[in-house]
């Protein structure tokens, strides 16, 4: 993916973040575009209104991916990363990782939960541990389902996925002092 554009600046979101969701890769009609991971395709679409469900908002997260570049097919169309594409991008990864350093890590998907294994070894598999929170390289880690509509028509419906987000918000409220949306209430409130 030498010629592909890599999606990572400050675009991501704040290196102060408590919260990292992790990707598969840039999608071409997406991120690949916009350089925002998880805009201007409908996966992006579907992964704002999912935040917006739990009141958690770009400003408070940093998003990347497994891998940085849009892994496309000889005809263009996204394809999924291969093993040595990951392992290429595994040290951007961890030094993102590094740098941010989340207290709570969220995989959209199995590649990006398989991803994970090269900075450190797990046995999670999405179909058993989505929706769990687990702990995983001194953090807290949620594996939940990528938001592409095609995840949304055959694997995880909608309200499963608004779900595996309240988790996400229970493991976000366990680790940090003030939970999320606790200053959007307070705003409502007033």
């Amino acid at each position: 993916m030498c010629e592909r554009t890599a999606v990572l600046s400050e675009l991501n979101g704040s290196i102060d973040a408590r919260i990292m969701f992790i990707g598969e890769a840039p999608g071409r009609k997406g991120a690949d575009q916009t350089r925002v991971p998880f805009s201007g395709d409908q996966s992006g679409k579907n992964f704002d209104r999912f935040l917006q469900s739990i009141a958690l908002n770009r400003e408070q997260i940093f998003i990347t991916s497994a891998a940085l570049c849009n892994p496309r097919t000889t005809s263009g169309a996204n394809r999924k990363p291969s093993r040595s594409e990951l392992s290429n991008c595994s040290s951007f990864l961890l030094r993102t990782m590094e740098l941010v350093n989340p207290s709570v890590v969220v995989t959209l998907g199995a590649v990006a939960l398989d991803a994970l294994n090269v900075i450190e070894s797990h046995k999670f598999n999405l179909k058993e541990a989505a929706a769990k929170i687990q702990r995983w390289h001194g953090r807290v880690l949620v594996p939940i389902y990528h938001p592409s509509p095609q995840v949304l028509a055959s694997h995880r419906r909608e309200a499963q996925q608004l779900g595996d987000y309240e988790v996400v918000r229970q493991a976000i409220d366990s680790v940090c002092r003030r939970p999320i949306g606790s200053a959007a209430l307070s705003e409502q409130s007033k």
